[in-house]
């Protein structure tokens, strides 16, 4: 029998059901809508970072001539990617989105955070997808004898970060659908310059050992004041069999602060903002 509370009552446990539905239905109307009309549709979701994969690591073996010491440098990019692009993905397409649906808001009383989360858990989602393409690379760089490279097992603790990056996520598009409502040109200064610059702070694409190496202090504030950099290091370091190591659960714990240290500020920056968000829609 359930404790006689509001944490447990009837009315609230209706309430948490009707939001799980309706976060059910928002993620997959989002996923739907992202290759509406496409021929491909979701696969799109596994041959777009393959992709773009290729180009970067074309380009960038290139000019940079990056060479990783643990991983080909396509999944060295790849792996980088993917993580960056969840969170990427996340925020970018939240920024906007109280706005969009103002009219449902204005109508109905949902809550505010159900589709800035609605718009992360479909980010996941696409993730699972891109993580499809960082096998199929594996396993064609294991098929060749000279490179004999594939996915550690350890891989698969993936999903213990994989809730950190998510609530790094979620504060943050918390915050700016908050401040977008008030500020709309939050929208492309994040996304034309926030974003881009970074993606190219956060080694994506280039070794941070050689980074480091050429420069002073300020490159090492770049790398370690930098969120990304420890999911994306965390990240690798699974895959290349180093995750078990104490290094990198201390990586994983700082995931984890940064990840709740956001959501804390993000939703406590909407939970407070609602009043004058819903009169200001």
């Amino acid at each position: 029998m359930l404790p006689n509370n509001k944490l447990f009552s009837k009315k609230r446990l209706n309430d948490y059901q009707q939001k799980g539905y309706l976060l059910t239905l928002l993620v997959r109307r989002n996923i739907k809508n992202q290759y509406y009309r496409s021929f491909l549709g979701v696969f799109w979701t596994v041959l777009n970072p393959l992709l773009n994969m290729f180009v970067t690591a074309l380009i960038f073996s290139i000019l940079l001539r990056e060479t990783p010491e643990k991983m080909p440098y396509p999944v060295y990019i790849l792996s980088g990617t993917i993580i960056f692009n969840l969170m990427r993905s996340a925020t970018a397409s939240s920024t906007s989105i109280l706005v969009d649906y103002s009219s449902m808001l204005q109508k109905t009383k949902v809550s505010l955070g159900l589709f800035p989360t609605a718009n992360t858990f479909s980010a996941l989602a696409t993730f699972v997808f891109s993580f499809i393409a960082l096998i199929l690379v594996s396993i064609y760089y294991a098929i060749i004898p000279d490179k004999a490279f594939f996915l550690n097992w350890q891989t698969i603790f993936v999903l213990l970060e994989l809730p950190a990056l998510v609530l790094f996520s979620l504060g943050i598009s918390y915050f700016l659908t908050t401040l977008f409502v008030f500020f709309r040109d939050i929208k492309h200064l994040y996304e034309s310059f926030i974003l881009t610059l970074w993606g190219y702070v956060t080694p994506v694409f280039f070794t941070t050992k050689k980074f480091l190496e050429e420069g002073g202090p300020i490159r090492h504030f770049v790398i370690y004041g930098n969120p990304m950099y420890y999911f994306v290091n965390y990240f690798r370091n699974l895959i290349v069999g180093e995750g078990l190591s104490s290094s990198n659960w201390m990586q994983l714990l700082i995931c984890y602060g940064w990840g709740i240290a956001s959501f804390i500020i993000g939703y406590s920056v909407l939970h407070f903002s609602k009043n004058k968000i819903i009169a200001h829609l």
